[in-house]
């Protein structure tokens, strides 16, 4: 073969495993749908990202729809995994406060701004959207839920709702933390909300102590 010859041949892009394929369409999905937004974000666009004609495109997602959720699934399964990590790393409950608190502001902390897809999606009205963001929620409260059962012998209803309450607390601040500019170091905000969440909880008795399951007294 002359080198001539060598030269005309053209070089055939690079063949990836699927599941790379796919990991790298997401990756660029990402990237347009963060900048834009769901309605603006283009297939085209998002295909020139990713460095492939948009047939490949098609093959691993049919529609711009399906890889939005294929993103939100990914970063609610995330965030779910990291409230559930810090409930189960420690048998210290002011560490798994400080852990839950750290796993939203880290979320919304990452350079990659996934949280907008999550907390700022313009697409909330779609059942599919509305439902994963949901799940977050959810999610993230039946893992501290499970904990405060666990820990107290409070009812699943009791609970529930001090578990919403931290988890709201968490995701709240970490998002108004960044909706401000990161005025207080991120380790400085994390630690003066755990506090706030950590004198609440902390004042319910442990299971198996003196007081443990009787009532909560109001007022």
């Amino acid at each position: 073969m002359t080198a001539a010859s060598s030269g005309a041949q053209t070089a055939r892009p690079t063949r990836l495993p699927r599941s790379a394929r796919r990991k790298q369409l997401l990756a660029a999905a990402q990237q347009i749908f963060v900048a834009h937004g769901y309605h603006a974000a283009a297939m085209d666009e998002i295909a020139e990202r990713a460095g492939v004609s948009k047939p490949v495109l098609y093959q691993h997602f049919p529609g711009k729809l399906d890889l939005y959720l294929a993103l939100l699934d990914t970063h609610c399964d995330a965030i779910i995994a990291k409230v559930r990590t810090a409930m189960s790393a420690t048998t210290d409950n002011k560490e798994r406060v400080n852990g839950a608190v750290r796993a939203y502001f880290d979320f919304v902390d990452h350079e990659s701004e996934a949280f907008r897809l999550v907390f700022e999606s313009d697409l909330r009205n779609d059942p599919a959207v509305r439902e994963r963001v949901e799940r977050v929620e959810q999610g993230s409260i039946a893992a501290v839920t499970d904990t405060i059962i666990a820990d107290t012998g409070l009812s699943n209803d009791q609970a529930q709702l001090l578990a919403s309450g931290l988890v709201g607390a968490a995701g709240q601040a970490a998002q108004f933390w960044l909706a401000g500019g990161r005025r207080t170091p991120k380790t400085e905000a994390e630690a003066l909300v755990a506090a706030l969440i950590w004198r609440g909880i902390a004042s319910f008795p442990l299971q198996g102590g003196s007081s443990a399951g009787a009532p909560l007294e109001i007022g």
